[in-house]
C-alpha cells in the first residue's frame, strides 16, 4: 500500500498529461510556446493559436517530428485566428469541437505591447507629459492592445466553456473513474498588472491597463464559474525572452535576449530572465493541481520586490 502511495506521487504520475487537450493562444512563440512545448513533452495534445498559419505549421512540424521519437509525448496542432474578435472565438471553438470531445485547459496567453512612451525628465511640465503619453499614443493602438490582451480572453473563455464543461464527463479518468484533471482557464497576465513603476512595463500604459484588467477578471471569472466546476487562474510573468522583448524567434518558437540589452529596471534573479523550464513547470503545476482557484501566480524573479507594486 505504501509503495502504491509513493508511486502515485511521483512526478511521472502527477504530471502525466496523457489524454489532456489544451488550447494555447499566442502559442507559436514566447511564453505560449514555453507552455505548449512543456505540455506536449508530458503527453498532452495542444492546439496553438496564432495569426499566421504557415508559421504555426512549421513550428508544429518540428515538435511533432521530435514527439514521434518518444511514446509518451503528445502532439501539437496550429490554428490561425484573430483572438481579438468575438466571431473568431466562436469559430476557433467550433473548429476544435469538430476534432475533440472536450478540452482540459484554455491558456489565454496571447498578448501584444504598444503605445510606449519616453518618460519625461525631472522638471518636466504637464505639456511634456501630454506630448509623451497622449500625443504619442494613437487611439487605434490603445484599442488594439486592450482587445488583444484583455477583451479577447473574455470572448475565448465563454466560447470554450462548453468544451471545458464536457471534460468532466468525457475527460481522462483515474483508477476510481473520476476525472484526473479539473477543467480550467489560465490567463497570462503580467507583473505589470500590479506594478506602480511603468518602467517595468516598457512605459506602455495601454499594456499596463490591459494586464491590470485581466488580473482582476481572473478572480471575477473564477467566482462566476464556480457553479460549473471550471477553475480560472492566472500567470503573472516578469521578464522572459519573447517576441515582445526581442523581435525574432527561431524555428522552435524560441527567442533569445541580446546580451547587452537594458530594460531600464532591475531583475534580482540570477541571469535576469525566466526560462522555459520556469514557465513550463508552473503550467504543469496549474494543470495538475485541483485546489488553486481564482489566483494569479507571480513569476517575476523577484522583480516586484525591488519595485513598488500592489501585488
Amino acid at each position: 500500500m505504501t509503495d502504491a502511495i509513493l508511486e502515485s506521487l511521483t512526478a511521472r504520475n502527477v504530471f502525466d498529461l496523457s489524454g489532456v487537450v489544451a488550447v494555447v493562444t499566442g502559442g507559436g512563440t514566447g511564453i505560449g510556446m514555453m507552455i505548449a512545448s512543456t505540455l506536449v513533452a508530458n503527453g498532452a495534445t495542444v492546439y496553438i493559436i496564432g495569426p499566421v498559419q504557415d508559421q504555426l505549421d512549421k513550428v508544429c512540424a518540428n515538435y511533432n517530428a521530435a514527439s514521434e521519437k518518444g511514446p509518451t509525448r503528445g502532439r501539437m496542432y496550429g490554428l490561425a485566428g484573430d483572438v481579438r474578435l468575438k466571431s473568431e472565438a466562436t469559430r476557433l471553438a467550433a473548429t476544435i469541437a469538430a476534432r475533440e470531445k472536450a478540452i482540459t485547459v484554455l491558456f489565454n496567453n496571447a498578448g501584444i505591447l504598444g503605445g510606449n512612451y519616453v518618460r519625461p525628465p525631472p522638471g518636466a511640465t504637464a505639456a511634456d507629459f501630454v506630448a509623451a503619453c497622449f500625443d504619442n499614443v494613437s487611439q487605434d493602438m490603445f484599442s488594439d492592445v486592450l482587445n488583444t490582451n484583455a477583451v479577447g480572453p473574455y470572448w475565448l473563455t465563454f466560447a470554450f466553456l462548453p468544451l471545458l464543461e464536457a471534460w468532466k464527463a468525457v475527460g481522462v479518468k483515474d483508477g476510481a473513474g473520476a476525472p484526473r484533471f479539473a477543467p480550467q482557464v489560465v490567463m497570462t497576465s503580467s507583473m505589470n498588472g500590479w506594478t506602480k513603476d511603468p518602467a517595468t512595463g516598457s512605459c506602455s500604459f495601454p499594456y499596463l491597463f490591459s494586464k491590470s484588467a485581466l488580473g482582476h477578471a481572473t478572480a471575477s471569472l473564477a467566482h462566476e464559474l464556480l457553479p460549473l466546476g471550471i477553475r480560472v487562474n492566472g500567470i503573472a510573468p516578469g521578464l522572459f525572452a519573447t517576441q515582445m522583448t526581442t523581435p525574432t524567434s527561431d524555428e522552435h518558437g524560441r527567442s533569445t535576449l541580446p546580451a547587452s540589452v537594458d530594460f531600464g529596471f532591475e531583475v534580482p534573479a540570477e541571469g535576469g530572465v525566466g526560462s522555459t523550464r520556469d514557465m513550463g513547470s508552473l503550467a504543469l503545476f496549474l494543470v495538475a493541481n485541483w485546489f488553486v482557484n481564482g489566483e494569479t501566480v507571480l513569476i517575476d524573479g523577484g522583480t516586484l520586490l525591488k519595485h513598488p507594486s500592489s501585488y
